[in-house]
């Protein structure tokens, strides 16, 4: 992953695999412990280490996002601290002096389904990210109305296919009938 995506200036890779239930973040708030049959049993304001990501059971992508991208500790300070019952909690944790890595990809079949990883397809989406990212808006935007089009296009055909129109069937457009020879 370092090969295809880079190091950031700490020296650790860009990118980086990790298993969802191994992924903990501080979330700070208000907890309401329950017991095993779902009575409460206490509630707390503190920082607590959570999963970050789910579904847990799947491999999660993510990329170093450097700490000036979260403002300074002062703005980390006013935008993530909230008021408890009186107590202070930084919600999300301790201002990120090192950056941190934040989700890009979660590794799973089109359906949503578990699929394992494989480091061929891993190098590949790091790759796509990093491409992605040199690319100018404009060509972002063109790109996306060309897929829209290919998509649109394949539908139509998909109709026309379903309603059993041929070549040289009359065909509906524009409110009138056209013969296509």
């Amino acid at each position: 992953m370092a090969e295809a995506g880079g190091w950031n200036r700490f020296g650790e890779p860009n990118y980086r695999v990790v298993w969802g239930w191994s992924r903990l973040s501080w979330i700070g708030g208000e907890w309401t412990d329950r017991d095993a049959s779902g009575n409460a049993v206490r509630t707390v304001v503190e920082l607590r280490r959570e999963p970050k990501y789910f579904p847990v059971d799947r491999w999660h992508v993510e990329k170093w996002v450097p700490p000036e991208a979260y403002g300074g500790p002062l703005l980390w300070e006013r935008e993530t601290v909230k008021i408890f019952g009186g107590h202070r909690v930084r919600q999300l944790g301790p201002y990120p002096y090192r950056g941190a890595y934040e989700h890009c990809f979660t590794v799973e079949e089109p359906d949503g389904s578990f699929l394992q990883l494989r480091p061929m397809a891993v190098e590949w989406i790091v790759r796509a990210m990093e491409w992605s990212r040199r690319q100018s808006a404009a060509d972002a935007r063109a790109s996306i109305e060309e897929r829209e089009e290919r998509k649109r296009k394949a539908q139509d055909a998909k109709d026309d296919e379903i309603l059993g129109l041929g070549f040289d069937e009359p065909k509906l457009k524009g409110g009138s009938m056209v013969t296509v020879a």
